[in-house]
């Protein structure tokens, strides 16, 4: 047994080294690239997933493979939002300038940084690898992807058919690898080998991602809390509360976890989110569901995450009438002894109530100071003024107006959000950026300053200053 512990370790990391070195290989191959040849590189990769007939089978082996989500939702992953995803950078520059900054003199130019080490996860299998992929080469690298276990087979069929597309276009196909059979220490080998980690999946995982050594992208906790304030259209908030909280049965770390009504629209709105397929929950049924998301009383249980409401329901052990797409579970207070006021990853939204906007933001930052700080939120209001105070009083990177959560924050083309899967939280998630994160992310920039054409002068200390400043100090 001491034999095996000791050796696994350097097999695992001989392994990664030489994925590593074929991956750097791939990669100088295609550093010196032209603007055309890249995004035709990415247009082939897309293609190829997406492409009628593969998408639909990709949906349906995810959901045979991970048993999580919906076909529906992996297919719109699949088809739509890769297609949404290379539609958004395909007309970026990425090569050569990318920016000039004529009045200070400065040209920035793109470089690549490498070989990418990707993570991904079991709730979005299907679109993860290929927006990552297409971000990766988009700036002339090369990128390994790490997918969880229970989507090892899904990441190598899409990373199979990516690279036959690369290979098509002339280039070498190692520019996209999957680790075909997946594990912790060969994930912990690759963030330490690669040269930038792109971290998409659970805490812990972001956790080694920073503690790698390796300069890490990653993303926060998510648990998007949602208002409806007394000028919102409840009818179109009821319909797109549901649509965001069923989407692939709440695989996304962007559906709804909390909403908060407005006390002139409570009654009113709760009916509208009944008539939408939402059950409200007695005390005992709150109960039963509680132990069944949480049945240690601490983690997340794997075996309800992103299932259907019959199933959960089921397994809860309480029944629901037909039509019940998701429950409902009324909440006042937030923290770890209010489970459902945090992430929940399953067809389930707490239930808040608030007089106005100051109230709900106050609501809005106990909530995501327990889960899901830094993250996103959301309003249903024709109220500017209530949307930007719950902007400018809240902890959050993204506020998603008007818009459905999850399928909206990380981008789609009903708004200006970059596409992404990645979702950074800022210094509030514990994330070094705020970014939906993108190919720009992946770069390295050379900065070339020439002098300016007229020096800039200081002013008088009096101007600079002030004059009351000088006098008081």
């Amino acid at each position: 047994m001491a034999t095996a512990t000791l050796t696994e370790p350097t097999d695992d990391a001989a392994e990664i080294a030489a994925m590593i070195e074929r991956s750097r290989i791939a990669q100088e191959q295609i550093a010196d690239y032209t603007q055309e040849q890249v995004d035709k590189l990415i247009t082939a990769m897309v293609w190829a997933v997406c492409k009628p007939g593969v998408a639909e089978e990709i949906a349906q082996f995810t959901v045979d493979e991970t048993q999580l989500g919906n076909y529906e939702g992996k297919f719109l992953k699949i088809a739509k939002k890769t297609r949404a995803t290379l539609q958004d950078i395909i007309h970026d520059k990425s090569v050569g300038i990318i920016e000039e900054m004529p009045e200070r003199g400065i040209v920035k130019i793109a470089k690549p940084v490498g070989v990418i080490g990707a993570l991904s996860p079991s709730t979005n299998p299907e679109a993860t690898p290929v927006i990552k992929s297409i971000s990766a080469i988009k700036g002339r690298n090369s990128i390994i992807i790490a997918p969880h276990p229970r989507a090892k087979l899904t990441n190598k069929k899409i990373v199979d058919l990516m690279r036959e597309a690369i290979v098509k276009m002339g280039a070498p196909a190692d520019l996209v690898q999957a680790i075909e059979v997946p594990s912790v220490n060969k994930t912990n080998e690759l963030m330490k080998q690669c040269d930038r980690v792109l971290a998409t999946g659970g805490a812990p995982m972001v956790t080694a991602a920073y503690s790698s050594g390796t300069p890490a992208l990653g993303v926060g906790v998510g648990n998007a809390v949602i208002t409806v304030d007394d000028t919102a259209d409840l009818d179109d908030a009821a319909e797109k509360i549901r649509i965001s909280k069923t989407l692939d049965n709440a695989a996304s770390c962007s559906s709804d976890n909390s909403v908060i009504l407005f006390d002139a629209i409570y009654d009113e709105m709760l009916e509208k989110l009944k008539a939408q397929g939402g059950l409200v929950l007695d005390n005992e049924q709150k109960k039963k569901l509680e132990n069944a998301i949480w049945e240690d009383g601490e983690h997340i249980n794997a075996k309800v995450v992103a299932q259907p409401a019959e199933f959960i329901a089921s397994y809860a052990g309480f029944e629901i009438p037909e039509g019940t797409l998701f429950f409902i579970v009324p909440e006042t207070g937030a923290g770890p002894e209010h489970k459902f006021s945090g992430e929940k990853m399953t067809v389930t939204m707490a239930l808040y109530r608030a007089k106005d906007i100051e109230e709900a933001i106050a609501l809005t930052n106990r909530i995501q100071a327990y889960q899901g700080q830094g993250h996103s939120c959301g309003i249903y209001s024709n109220s500017d003024e209530n949307i930007m105070k719950l902007a400018e009083g809240t902890r959050t990177s993204r506020v998603m107006v008007n818009q459905p959560q999850s399928p909206s924050n990380s981008g789609n083309l009903w708004n200006g959000m970059r596409q992404t899967f990645s979702l950074g939280c800022g210094s509030w998630g514990g994330n070094g950026t705020n970014n939906n994160i993108t190919w720009r992310d992946l770069i390295n920039e050379t900065w070339v300053s020439k002098p300016l054409a007229t020096p800039k002068t200081l002013p008088s200390d009096e101007e600079l200053f002030g004059k009351d400043i000088m006098a008081a100090i």
